[in-house]
């Protein structure tokens, strides 16, 4: 049995997130991929509640949620490519913009995609405003993480291919250079890195995936 498993999606950001961290690390790892419609038995004995991927399971011992996946492979993996800063400070505001994005941004995202009249301009505004602080908050550094690719950088990682999937998919145009200028330079630096660009997935292969889901749901409110 291989030390580490990775139950995910060929799609999934989150996953994908996982998959990442353990390649930054150079750990090696099983990659099991799930079918969302059939959902294997050995994942739902992992995440019996969600029955969800990611799923990291290393020496047998199951890991649920990204953001407390990834926490838990910089802790076990600490020598080799730190993810998370030491200072406290910089520790606590890392997790603070993770969960910006996984908790204001993804939702704000939802209301830009399937909301209507007030809520869609609503989730314009949010989904904007995240953007904003995410901008003024790179400053002048190469990555969240400073000259190398830490926590902040591989959640983000959400905003840097699956939103401009998204935004192409529904006909939006939100994330531009003219608005968000230190953000767009980060997302071109941080996508044509090559331990990135070999591990995420292309997206040419996303936007029909989110145009087709997004017009069977178009399909659906009107039927």
């Amino acid at each position: 049995m291989a030390e580490v498993k990775v139950y995910g999606i060929f799609a999934g950001p989150f996953n994908r997130r996982v998959e990442l961290a353990l390649k930054l690390k150079g750990v090696e790892y099983e990659y099991i991929e799930e079918d969302r419609s059939n959902k294997s038995a050995e994942l739902v004995k992992y995440n019996p509640i969600y029955k969800q991927v990611p799923v990291l399971v290393h020496n047998g011992k199951p890991i649920c949620e990204s953001l407390i996946i990834l926490e838990y492979i910089d802790e076990t993996w600490q020598a080799i490519a730190p993810l998370l800063p030491k200072d406290p400070y910089q520790r606590a505001m890392a997790h603070f913009l993770a969960r910006l994005i996984d908790e204001k941004f993804v939702m704000a995202k939802y209301k830009v995609c399937y909301g209507k009249g007030e809520e869609k301009e609503k989730g314009r505004g949010e989904t904007c405003e995240v953007l904003k602080y995410l901008d003024n908050e790179l400053q002048d550094k190469i990555f969240f993480g400073g000259d190398n690719i830490g926590f902040v950088d591989i959640v983000a990682s959400y905003v840097a291919l699956w939103f401009g999937a998204i935004q192409e998919a529904i006909g939006v145009e939100l994330l531009t250079k003219q608005k968000f200028p230190k953000l767009s330079k980060w997302i071109d630096e941080f996508l044509s890195c090559r331990i990135i660009m070999e591990n995420l997935p292309p997206r040419e292969t996303l936007v029909p995936l989110y145009k087709a889901q997004f017009e069977a749901a178009t399909q659906k409110a009107s039927s």
